[in-house]
Parts: structure tokens; sequence; C-alpha cells
């Protein structure tokens, strides 16, 4: 046996660390008020769905989980700077990104 397969990470620990990730960001996600935070927390939640499908992946040796991946981190970049832009619109038009003092039907 090869010190290489001796060193391999069991699948399980790829997924315990992803559904630890994804508990973090759906905490993050009800517990906090600032929309930067509550960003961030989407972004760690898609993350750990990344994590799993590269584990599954690489466990069944199929490429199709990773080209998967490549997908939703295009369109996690994507989400990112439209979601910074209208962050930043919000936050020039209220002066704060708390989600509790956010009213968007008022002028």
């Amino acid at each position: 046996m090869n010190s290489l397969a001796a060193a391999q990470v069991p699948v399980a620990a790829y997924l315990i660390l992803a559904a630890m990730l994804f508990s973090v960001g759906v905490a993050a996600f009800l517990i906090k008020r600032n929309l930067i935070t509550i960003f961030m927390s989407i972004e760690l939640m898609l993350n750990a769905v990344n994590l799993t499908f590269v584990a599954f992946a690489h466990m069944w040796h199929q490429v199709s989980g990773q080209i998967f991946v490549f997908f939703v981190m295009v369109v996690a970049a994507a989400e990112a700077a439209v979601g910074l832009a209208i962050i930043i619109a919000i936050f020039r038009t209220r002066q704060t990104l708390n989600v509790d003092q956010i009213d968007l039907m008022k002028s």
C-alpha cells in the first residue's frame, strides 16, 4: 500500500464539513441583521453545496459534478457582482445596511 492511498481523506469527512459550513450559513442568515453578513452567509451555503458536489464527484470518479460546480461558481460570481451593486445602491439611498431599517417602499 503506497503512502498516497493511506493519506486520503474519506468522503464522509468532506460531507460533515459541508454540513457544518451550510449550518453556519443558515444560522448566520437567520440571526444576522446586516445585509453584508446575510449576503456572505448565502455565499457560504453555496460553497458548502459545491464542496458536496466535488466530494461525490470524486467518490464516483465522475467529472460531471465538478463541471456543475464550475457553473455554480460562475453564477455565484455574477450574483455577487449584482448583489453588491444592489447593496451599494441601497446604502447610498438609505445610509444603513440593517435589514430591519430598510423599507424599499418608502422613498
